[in-house]
């Protein structure tokens, strides 16, 4: 099959709106011999895939994204019969990503094997990417040899890469949703059933496996609430505009609705041993959000700065992709009877589940005084690929005449979304608190790692896609020059993200908590930790104490519990550290470590 249609087979508005999910068509069954190549090739790509994971993750030892990674590895630990840690008052951190943290947990024998055997984890699953991008390239009519070319620069982007290097749902997630699109896909395009009772089962198993990773991604996070609803809704349209038989329909929906409930019984066990005291109610945050003018305002323009981050980050790519789906949105290609609808669904489901993210995260998100809260990149992770996959399929697919105006089209929604940034946020992106690891892609864009800059940001990666579009039209390797041109970007920003961003949060993190060398942590069976501690500080102290039940108590209301084998306690300015303990230690008591810390200052007593 071609990379191009012959000339004159298409219109323009064909060539734009056909690549985010038209189907692929008939396609030559390989020999034998190519069919096994083609298994080495995969086999191969996906093992340096993961070679390159673990290599770039050798480094990581500790939490550095807290709460986040915290809170799913004390999950983990808690599935498996570990000791609690009282979370309480904070982000709710479900249970489905750490099941998959539990052969880590049994077998690492402290906490920074069992850190790096979950990042070994994350490897594995995250350079899946590599077949399924694949696949949906594929669907998009891209040629076999450029498919896997650009699966490769897909499984690089920092959204999928980068993130795989932390315990956190973003190492999965863009897997769990490209899995999704293809397995919804082929359920909604299946032959029906008077084609063959083969046709029929293939189709009621894509809608099941579409369902159950559907119930996985909202029992990981409540980013997967979002998909659950839009698949949901697919269901339900799926019979009655007759693209599927109610008997099928229904067997997806009893698939989704028993695991989907299998997954909250799970979450709800974690609450009593996670968060005794309750948790920071992001659903009260959404409520009020959405009830209220202003809140309208923070939502729509939050939402809006995680849209312009994913272009920016693609370098314009993922902004050419969600312009063509808005495309098929709007006016889906000519194709077979009862084709034009399903691709519309489609479209619109992936429209849905990118605004739906957008906007329900920024409803939920807290006021945290930190640029992150205007423009951030993480949440919207976990569909980036899909957006740059059919970005990539438009560059290489589409003539001159449609290129150019899906182009100016994405720096056109690139600019208007950074307008809306610069209106809203104005001069607090100038001096609310800049974290460095909010933005991995765009301080690499403006090469600067202390400050965030919308303006040279957004020129930088419109000059990416000016570019990219440049390459691609080269009579000859024109896609292969992309290729490169994307990886090359990709990598470099994912290398110096670890190198800038995430090693020195790893290293300072030690330094100011580590107590290994001066308290056998494995003898302290239980520990209770001033609320006054930083709570990077007592989250890390928890993860160093990986045998210990933690507990947290407020040392100036609550005397410190004498029944447990450690406190960890706040150490007040200007006095000893023999003084931190209010009104003075009780007999038995020693300090047993102390530490003076830009985030803080605590003390540590053992009997």
């Amino acid at each position: 099959m071609s990379a191009r249609p012959p000339a004159g087979a298409e219109t323009a508005s064909r060539s734009v709106a056909r690549p985010p999910v038209a189907p692929a068509g008939p396609r030559a069954v390989p020999s034998p011999a190519g069919r096994r190549r083609l298994a080495w090739l995969f086999v191969l790509g996906w093992a340096a895939q993961v070679a390159l994971r673990v290599w770039l993750g050798s480094g990581q030892t500790i939490p550095v994204a807290t709460p986040d990674e915290s809170g799913y590895l004390f999950a983990a630990r808690v599935l498996t019969g570990g000791p609690d840690a009282d979370m309480s008052y904070g982000t709710v951190y479900r249970g489905g990503y750490p099941l998959l943290l539990l052969p880590a947990v049994w077998l690492g024998d402290g906490p920074v094997a069992v850190y790096r055997a979950a990042l070994v984890v994350n490897a594995l699953i995250s350079a899946a990417m590599l077949p399924l991008g694949y696949l949906l390239l594929r669907r998009l009519r891209v040629r076999p040899r450029w498919s896997y070319v650009f699966a490769h620069v897909t499984a690089l982007l920092p959204c999928v890469l980068f993130y795989s290097e932390f315990v956190l749902t973003d190492a999965i997630l863009p897997v769990v949703f490209t899995g999704w699109l293809l397995l919804a896909h082929a359920w909604l395009t299946a032959p029906p059933r008077r084609l063959g009772q083969r046709a029929s089962r293939r189709a009621a198993l894509c809608g099941a496996g579409a369902s159950l990773l559907v119930a996985y991604a909202a029992t990981c996070h409540t980013r997967g609430v979002i998909l659950l609803a839009v698949h949901a809704a697919l269901i339900v349209a799926a019979p009655v505009l007759r693209w599927r038989s109610w008997r099928n329909a229904s067997a997806a929906g009893l698939v989704l609705a028993a695991a989907a409930g299998a997954g909250t019984l799970l979450n709800r066990s974690l609450l009593p041993h996670m968060y005794p005291s309750g948790d920071n109610d992001l659903g009260g945050n959404l409520v009020q959000r959405l009830t209220t003018p202003d809140g309208w305002g923070w939502t729509l323009s939050l939402g809006t700065g995680q849209v312009w981050y994913q272009s920016v980050a693609t370098g314009g790519v993922a902004a050419v992709g969600l312009v063509a789906l808005a495309w098929v949105a709007v006016r889906p290609p000519p194709m077979p009877p009862g084709s034009p609808g399903r691709t519309r669904a489609l479209a619109l489901a992936l429209l849905a589940v990118v605004a739906g993210i957008a906007f329900a995260t920024s409803a939920a998100l807290p006021v945290e005084y930190r640029i992150g809260n205007y423009v951030y990149g993480r949440y919207l992770a976990c569909v980036t690929p899909v957006l740059f996959i059919a970005g990539v399929a438009v560059l290489a697919r589409a003539p001159r005449r449609t290129l150019l105006p899906a182009a100016a089209s994405a720096a056109a929604v690139t600019v208007a979304a950074a307008c809306v940034v610069q209106w809203y946020a104005g001069d607090l992106l100038g001096r609310y608190t800049y974290t460095p690891y909010d933005f991995p892609e765009t301080a690499f864009l403006t090469w600067d790692w202390t400050s965030f800059r919308l303006w040279r940001a957004t020129l930088a990666g419109l000059l990416l896609l000016g570019l990219s579009v440049a390459v691609v039209r080269l009579r000859r390797h024109g896609p292969l020059l992309l290729a490169g041109l994307l990886a090359a970007v990709a990598v470099a920003m994912c290398a110096t993200a670890i190198d800038r961003i995430a090693q020195p949060m790893v290293r300072a993190q030690t330094a100011h908590t580590d107590l290994r060398d001066r308290v056998d942590l494995r003898a302290q069976r239980s520990i209770a930790f001033d609320w006054n501690i930083w709570w990077t500080i007592r989250l890390s102290q928890f993860y160093w104490a990986w045998w210990s039940d933690g507990t947290v108590f407020d040392s100036r209301w609550t005397p410190p519990p004498q029944d447990v084998d450690m406190i960890v306690l706040a150490w007040p300015k200007d006095v000893p550290a023999t003084a931190s303990w209010p009104k003075g230690a009780p007999p038995g008591w020693r300090v047993a470590d102390s530490r003076r810390t830009i985030e803080g200052d605590w003390v540590a007593w053992t009997r």
